[in-house]
């Protein structure tokens, strides 16, 4: 018997991961001097987060240790149970490595025992929604195996756009250069990213006006959304009014979408920062990297 995890990057609600049957792992971020562990929002102050960020705080975040996927991992493998992993982005993190150490310690003690990690090549929701498909096959009696065949085209499907606010968060992070996010923020450029299909993160489209940005990230949902049976997610990090009304255009233009909208918790909002705007639903295929 195996059971089916994920972790807090997935962005899955609280109450939905309890509704599916998901353990997760919480993953840590810090600021203001403070560590925490993200719940999926069933505690979490997210006002005091981000005005925190608006205000200069500078939030961290961590990769586990061997030793904390071993405490996560041993209860499980002590049952008899295995575990079907379905994670965030590999290329996004060195928390990986982390757990193939840990992974190569349980070994020596439970050698029967196994977990198996699915990369889901994505972030936030766009990982989530993976985990949320292969819950919904797992409680129709989906063995590991089916679901990983079925994840193997469905990843390939989960299109995600998001368009930050302050370039400054992503050259932080590491995730644009210096000169460019000088360039972009006099410029008053905004940049639309997505995942590639290894999993980084890849600028398609540079952006003019916050107005300009709602119709993009309407139009792609629009033009592109296949398999309305899975849910379109909208998603802010701290500017509510903008997703509302970006949730609005969408519905208003395909009606028979099941729009979801939801904050962007703090691990993934260190990076991205306040006033960020994204979309996660299900295409012909993922987005194709245009370039950087």
């Amino acid at each position: 018997m195996s059971v089916l995890i994920c972790d807090s990057n997935c962005e899955l609600w609280h109450s939905r991961v309890e509704e599916l049957g998901i353990d997760y792992i919480s993953m840590p971020y810090c600021y203001g001097g403070e560590e925490y562990y993200y719940d999926l929002g069933k505690e979490t102050d997210f006002n005091k987060f981000y005005t925190a960020v608006r205000g200069g705080a500078v939030p961290k975040t961590m990769a586990l240790n061997p030793e904390n996927y071993k405490e996560i991992l041993t209860p499980y493998f002590a049952k008899g149970e295995d575990v079907l992993y379905i994670s965030f982005s590999h290329a996004m993190s060195g928390t990986f490595s982390q757990l193939d150490k840990a992974l190569e310690e349980l070994k020596t003690e439970y050698p029967e025992r196994k977990c198996t990690v699915f990369n889901t090549n994505s972030i936030c929701l766009g990982a989530g929604i993976q985990v949320e498909a292969a819950a919904e096959l797992k409680k129709k009696g989906a063995s590991d195996e089916e679901i990983l065949e079925f994840l193997k085209d469905f990843t390939n499907r989960v299109s995600i756009y998001f368009v930050v606010d302050n370039l400054m968060h992503l050259k932080r992070g590491g995730r644009l250069s210096g000169a460019s996010a000088v360039a972009g923020t006099i410029l008053g450029l905004k940049p639309m990213l997505t995942t590639s299909e290894t999993g980084g993160l890849s600028v398609c489209e540079k952006i003019v006006g916050r107005k300009k940005v709602l119709r993009t990230l309407a139009d792609k949902v629009v033009n592109g959304l296949t398999g309305t049976e899975y849910s379109v997610y909208v998603v802010d990090a701290d500017c509510k009014e903008d997703g509302d009304e970006l949730a609005q255009m969408i519905k208003s233009l395909r009606p028979e979408a099941k729009i979801v909208r939801q904050i962007v918790g703090p691990v993934i909002g260190s990076h991205c920062g306040p006033g960020t705007l994204g979309v996660i639903f299900i295409a012909d295929e993922r987005p194709i990297k245009l370039g950087e």
